[in-house]
């Protein structure tokens, strides 16, 4: 069941690095957490999202958020493509779809089960979902700004 505004944030294991498991609450407790699923690395779409991300990623640091992305791609792949993307933020593996079930947000692409739809949630210190916006198809970009303003609000004890 995909949490909603108002939800305690599931928790799973993700890859930080090969055999570097990583609970998600480990990132909790802090500062707002924005959670990027993407389907693939390094197609269209995703590589031009993460990619403006690592950009603009002073933007994020100033609302005070930490930015993590999580694809079902092995930890090798995302650590190549966070180099490549210039990412100064985490893009964990999911490659057994914990967190992808766990936020329910699993989807069919193309003839490849299991990958992760295009969505964004945003977890106040809190550990409590403050925003969650899922894309209608894989195409569509993420409205970026309106997540950097949740993780604003998120950081501020607003919802």
């Amino acid at each position: 069941m995909r949490p909603t505004p108002g939800d305690p944030a599931p928790d799973a294991t993700v890859f930080a690095a090969p055999r570097e498991p990583v609970r998600l609450s480990r990132y909790f407790g802090e500062r707002p957490v924005i959670l990027l699923f993407f389907p693939l690395a390094y197609s269209s779409v995703c590589t031009r999202e993460l990619c403006t991300v690592a950009e603009d990623y002073a933007a994020y640091e100033q609302e005070g958020a930490t930015v993590l992305g999580i694809s079902v791609d092995s930890p090798y792949v995302n650590r190549k493509f966070a180099e490549d993307c210039g990412a100064p933020f985490p893009i964990l593996s999911d490659f057994n779809r914990e967190a992808t079930d766990a936020y329910g947000v699993r989807r069919e692409l193309g003839g490849l089960e299991g990958v992760s739809e295009r969505a964004a949630f945003v977890v106040d210190p809190a550990g409590i979902v403050r925003y969650a916006w899922v894309g209608e198809h894989p195409g569509v970009f993420p409205p970026l700004e309106e997540i950097r303003e949740a993780a604003r609000r998120a950081g501020a004890g607003g919802a």
